[in-house]
């Protein structure tokens, strides 16, 4: 769009160039557009310029060949602008009045483009924290139809076998009953939008669920209809990753992390003892060191510092 104005401006004022300069506070380098003949006149266009002025190039550099009509413009929060027009005949009145009569659509494209540039970093940042807590979504129609998704989900689906896109870009589970459910919870949806959500496990190591939601998104749906959105969080670390993580963030013990771990899955003591071959005793004194260490005050409290914590972006 930047570079369509140029030329626009060009057609109008007649001038052999024209340039466009935007740099943010925070920029190394600021970034240069131009149309036609102009490239080196860059240089001459500096923050000593004031603000809503215009200036002729006799103003900015001395025995420079050709002439030039620039101003410069802020959008008040950081982001600054330069534009000119150059021209080899020379330039006259009419073209300091033209540049003046831009100065205000310009400054309101400059707060537009401001907006826009912070929307962009909130969004990517927004973005980078999901995609560190594994979430992603997808969007289904009626027939389990993939309709939609977002970057995380589409490498979820290549990395994992536990969900992938069938034929006709039908979502598939490797687990036959998640995939029956999913499948009639999609026809669910498409029959009902009030039912309530539903979460569906499909896998326990590394752990894998997903909540399933009616929901109707025809901006996400193409040529289908979403029917129903699917929050996905997947696990990429194993359990053992997992201990060797609660080793080195609470300094337990490899067995006390085994304990933690298995305990913050929602394992009573008896259960996590079986399953690590540990006595009844020896997986309570263990689960009182556990305590101690991670700072909890129970099982819930563990549940809470371990999958709320730092742990769950690592």
């Amino acid at each position: 769009m930047w570079h369509t104005f140029l030329d626009r401006l060009r057609g109008v004022s007649g001038a052999s160039g024209a340039i466009l300069v935007l740099r943010s506070r925070d920029a190394r380098e600021p970034m240069v557009l131009s149309r036609g003949e102009c490239a080196d006149q860059a240089a001459v266009l500096t923050s000593d310029m004031r603000e809503g002025r215009v200036y002729a190039l006799a103003e900015l550099a001395e025995d420079a060949a050709g002439d030039l009509r620039a101003l410069r413009l802020s959008d008040g929060g950081g982001l600054e602008a330069w534009l000119a027009i150059l021209s080899d005949g020379g330039l006259r009145a009419e073209h300091s009045s033209l540049l003046a009569a831009l100065a205000p659509h310009l400054r309101v494209a400059l707060k537009v483009l401001s907006s826009l540039e912070r929307e962009k970093a909130r969004a990517s940042m927004s973005e980078d924290a999901f995609a560190r807590m594994n979430f992603g979504w997808i969007a289904i129609d009626a027939r389990c139809r993939i309709v939609g998704l977002d970057g995380q989900a589409q490498r979820f689906l290549q990395r994992s076998g536990v969900l992938r896109r069938g034929p006709y870009d039908r979502l598939i589970s490797s687990s036959p009953a998640a995939d029956r459910a999913l499948t009639r919870f999609a026809r669910e949806c498409s029959a009902d939008r009030g039912v309530r959500p539903r979460a569906i496990n499909l896998a326990r190591d590394p752990w894998i669920d997903i909540l399933v939601s009616p929901v109707r998104l025809p901006a996400l749906a193409g040529d289908g209809e979403a029917v129903a959105m699917i929050y996905l969080r997947g696990d990429r670390s194993s359990s053992a990753d997992r201990h060797e993580q609660l080793v080195d963030l609470f300094d337990l013990t490899p067995a006390e992390a085994r304990l933690a771990w298995s305990l913050s899955q929602g394992a009573s003591i008896a259960e996590a003892a079986r399953l690590h071959g540990l006595t009844l005793e020896t997986a309570r004194y263990y689960s009182k060191r556990i305590y101690a260490k991670t700072g909890a005050r129970g099982q819930v409290d563990l549940v809470r510092n371990i999958l709320t914590g730092v742990l769950a972006l690592a």
